[in-house]
């Protein structure tokens, strides 16, 4: 469950300035409009390093970009500007605890009209204490959705544009209204594509299933996480292809991953048991494995994790 947020600070037209001054007009275009896109990132609370570390902070901004590239949006930042305005960020708010970074690019403009090009964009960031995206993150209840996932050729999904969420929105409401924790989301295939929100992977015979990235799906920082240590730590198979919907009813285990979500087992599909109800032996191993890698605990990853109070020179590229 997330923590109340006690947020002092934002970034907000090229200053660190108190919470309150962060504000748009009515009139911007991104609130009108859907144009803007926004990252998810997280940092992590080690207690016996006394040290906050943001995970594979540079992959993120580099996502970011990228979203901005596709909405025809010129910011005067790199990656590596971006990162060091957040850890001035965290290191202003002075956070002990696990937190949540919103980074947020969007046409600033306050006019009228739809359209992406001659418009101005900003780049604005805050930071809130964090805990679980979901509540039941070692055992999901879930429902395939009646809403489809939007297509590449309508909205493409390896961008995380603003407007685009209204879809996660429906996804997300149907499931909690009718008492499921998250969904399963189908694409214009029949096949599944992810959660409202997040990833999602099945366990087959030793196997990890994954949809690929041309099945309109977040190209996860996250899911690439989770598919090296799969393979590399754990010496399993990693298969991306379509997953069909009943491939989950007949699953030994299926988990969602993802930046907010983390790793979170799936229990139930359709209020069917996903293998024996509960959460499987291998999801409960990677989820250990995981919260080791990103609170900086295990040492042949330590380079995915940048140190906020540390820090004194921006960070380097984090490679698999």
């Amino acid at each position: 469950m997330a923590l109340s947020p006690k947020n002092r600070f934002a970034f907000f037209e090229g200053e660190i300035v108190p919470i309150e001054e962060a504000k748009v007009s009515i009139m911007t275009h991104a609130l009108n409009y859907g144009t803007g896109a926004f990252g998810g990132i997280r940092a992590y609370w080690n207690d016996k390093d006394e040290e906050l570390y943001i995970f594979r902070v540079l992959e993120h901004f580099e996502r970011l970009l990228a979203s901005a590239k596709m909405m025809l949006m010129d910011l005067p930042y790199t990656k590596e500007d971006m990162a060091s305005i957040l850890l001035r960020l965290l290191q202003a708010e002075g956070y002990r605890s696990d937190t949540y970074i919103r980074p947020l690019i969007y046409k600033s403009d306050p006019i009228i009209g739809v359209k992406l090009n001659d418009l101005a964009g900003d780049f604005a960031m805050f930071a809130i204490p964090f805990g679980s995206y979901v509540d039941a993150e070692e055992g999901t209840r879930v429902a395939v959705s009646s809403w489809r996932r939007i297509n590449d050729n309508s909205i493409p999904a390896r961008g995380k544009f603003t407007g685009a969420y209204i879809n996660s929105a429906f996804i997300k409401t149907e499931a909690l209204l009718n008492g499921y924790d998250e969904a399963l989301v189908i694409d214009e295939s029949g096949h599944v594509s992810e959660g409202s929100a997040e990833n999602v992977f099945i366990v087959r015979k030793d196997k990890l299933i994954t949809p690929p990235v041309n099945a309109d799906i977040l190209e996860g920082i996250t899911r690439r996480t989770i598919m090296h240590l799969v393979s590399e730590e754990m010496g399993l198979e990693v298969i991306e292809r379509p997953i069909d919907r009943t491939e989950f009813y007949v699953a030994d285990e299926a988990f969602f991953c993802g930046t907010g979500v983390q790793v979170a087992a799936i229990i139930e599909v359709d209020q069917r048991p996903v293998g024996n109800g509960k959460m499987g032996p291998m999801v409960e191993a990677l989820r250990n494995l995981y919260f080791r890698v990103v609170r900086g605990q295990h040492p042949a990853y330590k380079h995915w994790s940048t140190p906020v109070y540390a820090s004194q020179t921006a960070p380097t590229p984090a490679t698999d």
